[in-house]
């Protein structure tokens, strides 16, 4: 069984003339060994791979935007990362019912569809009687599990430095990514992350190079790991590590949609950062 199914989905839906990016995807075992792994184009085709990877109580982690219903501005979910995870230069993009990047939304609706259930809560999660999804994002796991040691600062293993000049941001991004790889292959983690039965995920300790569209295509298939990931780290740990953004009732919310479904972000958490958010995000900017 396919245990932990991550998908780092591109957010734009594509036109009639251009097709929508890649998505990375990875499905991971119970015992963290990655099983299969690879790239989709489309909701249409992400869901194709998820279908053919369900198990009984498959549990699905997405980094998109899955329930939207703010009509403008940002999600309190989104909010919050900035609010718990700022001071690691974590920020997340807005998204609202405008929003034209709506490809979570719709793959929602494919899995809705299938029979997976949509999970907002570490009971909801553990109660599941089928294949569960719920929406993660991969900068709060990496900053929110002590063991991997970003202290300080989020990896800059995504978007260039534009405060250098350009082919030492492509440089640094590439030791970035290098290092952080390094770091998941040899850092004792609970549960593990195994990188190295499949062959497209083990290439991925491979010194990076520079090309920016195959630094992404890696990137993708890197995060669509660490979604996989976190779906085991919340079962293993449950709300020991792990905390619901969004979903505080003691804090504002978002409205529920038409089946009952509250927005919220499932992130792995220090203690630190589950402290009362400031009534503020801070400024961090160009860090998603």
């Amino acid at each position: 069984m396919n245990a932990y199914l991550g998908v780092d989905l591109a957010w734009g839906l594509g036109t009639a003339t251009r097709a929508p990016n890649e998505t990375g995807l990875v499905a991971m075992d119970p015992d963290g060994a990655v099983t299969d792994a690879g790239w989709a184009r489309g909701v249409d085709a992400v869901t194709d791979w998820i279908a053919g990877h369900l198990g009984e109580r498959s549990l699905i982690a997405v980094d998109a935007s899955l329930v939207v219903t703010n009509p403008t501005g940002i999600r309190e979910a989104e909010r919050q990362v900035g609010q718990r995870y700022g001071r690691w230069k974590v920020a997340a993009n807005p998204t609202n019912l405008a929003s034209a990047a709506s490809a979570g939304a719709r793959l929602l609706e494919r899995l809705t569809a299938l029979g997976v259930g949509y999970v907002s809560s570490t009971a909801a999660m553990r109660e599941r009687t089928g294949p569960a999804v719920f929406e993660c994002y991969p900068y709060t796991t990496l900053v929110g599990v002590e063991e991997l040691g970003y202290d300080v600062e989020r990896p800059r293993y995504k978007r260039l430095d534009l405060h250098v000049a350009p082919a030492m941001a492509r440089a640094r991004r590439a030791e970035a990514f290098d290092e952080l790889v390094r770091r998941l292959r040899e850092t004792p983690l609970d549960p593990p992350l195994r990188l190295d039965p499949h062959p497209l995920t083990r290439a991925l300790a491979e010194p990076s190079g520079i090309h920016g569209p195959t630094h992404k295509h890696r990137e993708d298939l890197l995060d669509g790991a660490l979604c996989a990931w976190t779906a085991a780290f919340w079962e293993r740990h449950g709300d020991d590590r792990v905390q619901i953004l969004g979903g505080d009732p003691c804090l504002p919310s978002d409205a529920v949609d038409e089946a009952g479904r509250r927005p919220v972000v499932v992130a792995p958490a220090r203690p630190s950062q589950r402290a009362a958010p400031s009534s503020g995000v801070p400024d961090v900017s160009g860090s998603v």
